[in-house]
């Protein structure tokens, strides 16, 4: 007799897959004039081929496939919604625009809570504005002051001269121990000696990971170390802000970060601590991954290597020995300002933003449904040749005036324009005045920046590094 048992769950199991299925497309509703696209799976939709690593100066094949058969605009299902993906330029414009009005930020809910309820990319209307304003009356601040500037060429310096002697350097790892020590010294006032940056280091790095994991809050997971990483760096930082008010100090005295957070009086504890995190966030990890771009890029790039050392020698030569640099030598590194820009469109730290559809909206033949996820991807355009000429080309002379300006979207755009951009321009330009008259290097062949979706290189980025004929030593600060 015919064991009917394994063909019957066979049966079952495909008519179950089935109702799950039509279940799936039900659900969303699917109106009409909705661009073209692919739902995917029941429940993960086309997650895991959205976030599918590749090499960041690229689109990625999943894009590249999806717009080629469905166009710039494709609808698809992503992080557990219904979504609209955008790689139009002018849509994603409209998008980063109105995002008070018509695409407020949809961060996936596990995202919350290692952001923090607080965090400047979740927060909106007044609450939005005052922490903005808090952290962009430091970034004023802190872009002309002195002994900020000095604090960020000493510990250039000395993380160039920790080199001497050596043939390789695991730069990614020096790019992030370098912006994490100038930025506990900056905000917090914590030398790099200190054990207490050591943990916050550790923490951090942990916290990090869990912007570049499925949005999944299981014990053991990435997310979920992510989340309990971002309990203990609260309770550090609340208890540095605790020990701070109780020290002869005012809260208007010295020139870190914290002292200013304290000065102002309309900040809960809260409030205070996600600002810190914030600024860590961006000027740390951020800006580490873009000095890293920078670098892999000019490892690949002798005329502009050659051309942004001109400049630096320009700035070194008028000044005397051992004399420090300032606002003023910052201002006529303009090509050093076009690296910057070019491997940031080139490199792209940030691939995409998450918003969500508030109302129905109309953009050319289509429509974006309300309670829809949406996904300005700004890489996009970045590699658009009807925008670019040559756009796999890394080519900084493509800044000189204006017209690139407006066709890419390196700090984001609207009113969530990045805070710290100028802060981190001035970190990075200091950083390679030292290095480009004091080393040069090549990359390994087999080593690239990957989008995981954030950028990383997984092998940290080995260069082979020659010192110059001559270099110029520390200054006296």
């Amino acid at each position: 007799m015919v064991d009917l048992l394994p063909v019957t769950l066979a049966l079952l199991s495909g008519l179950a897959f089935v109702y799950l299925l039509l279940k799936h497309f039900a659900k969303e509703g699917c109106p009409s004039k909705l661009p073209h696209g692919n739902m995917g799976w029941p429940i993960c939709g086309e997650t895991l081929g959205f976030l599918k690593s590749h090499k960041s100066n690229s689109m990625g094949t999943f894009l590249e496939e999806h717009c080629s058969r469905y166009g710039k605009v494709f609808k698809s299902h992503l992080f557990g919604s219904p979504t609209i993906v955008s790689c139009d330029h002018e849509l994603n414009m409209f998008i980063l625009q109105n995002e008070g009005k018509l695409f407020p930020v949809d961060y996936p809910k596990p995202m919350h809570q290692i952001l923090g309820k607080f965090s400047l990319l979740l927060v909106s209307g007044d609450l939005h504005k005052k922490l903005r304003n808090t952290i962009i009356s430091f970034i004023r601040a802190s872009k002309s002051e002195p002994k900020f500037l000095h604090c960020v060429e000493n510990l250039s310096l000395s993380t160039i001269e920790s080199w001497g002697g050596r043939k390789e350097v695991a730069f990614y790892k020096e790019a992030k121990r370098f912006t994490l020590n100038a930025m506990l010294k900056h905000l917090l006032n914590i030398d790099p000696e200190e054990p207490l940056a050591s943990k916050i280091l550790e923490e951090f790095e942990t916290y990090i990971k869990g912007f570049v994991s499925l949005p999944l809050r299981i014990p053991g997971t990435t997310c979920f170390k992510a989340i309990k990483a971002r309990v203990r760096l609260t309770s550090i930082f609340k208890e540095i802000l605790a020990e701070r008010l109780k020290g002869d100090a005012g809260p208007a005295e010295g020139a870190d970060c914290l002292n200013v957070i304290l000065s102002k009086q309309n900040l809960s504890d809260e409030e205070r601590v996600s600002i810190v995190m914030d600024l860590l966030f961006g000027g740390y990890e951020t800006t580490a991954k873009l000095i890293s771009l920078i670098v892999y890029f000019l490892g690949q790039a002798p005329y502009s290597f050659e051309k942004l050392k001109e400049e630096h020698q320009a700035v070194r030569k008028i000044k005397k020995d051992g004399e420090p640099l300032n606002l003023e030598d910052y201002m006529k590194m303009e090509f050093t300002n076009n690296v910057i820009y070019e491997a940031m469109r080139y490199g792209n730290v940030v691939k995409f933003l998450h918003r969500k559809a508030l109302q129905d909206v109309k953009f050319k033949d289509f429509v974006i449904p309300s309670g829809w996820k949406v996904l300005p991807v700004l890489s996009s355009s970045h590699f658009d040749p009807t925008l670019h000429e040559n756009p796999q080309e890394f080519n900084p002379w493509r800044w000189n005036g204006n017209a690139t300006s407006k066709k890419v979207l390196p700090f984001g755009g609207g009113p969530r324009l990045c805070p710290g951009a100028d802060v981190a321009k001035v970190e990075i330009s200091f950083f390679l005045h030292h290095l480009v008259l004091n080393y040069r290097w090549k990359t390994k062949a087999d080593e690239c920046p990957l989008a995981l979706p954030y950028v990383e290189f997984t092998r940290g980025l080995l260069l082979e590094i020659e010192p110059t004929e001559k270099s110029f030593g520390r200054n006296p600060l």
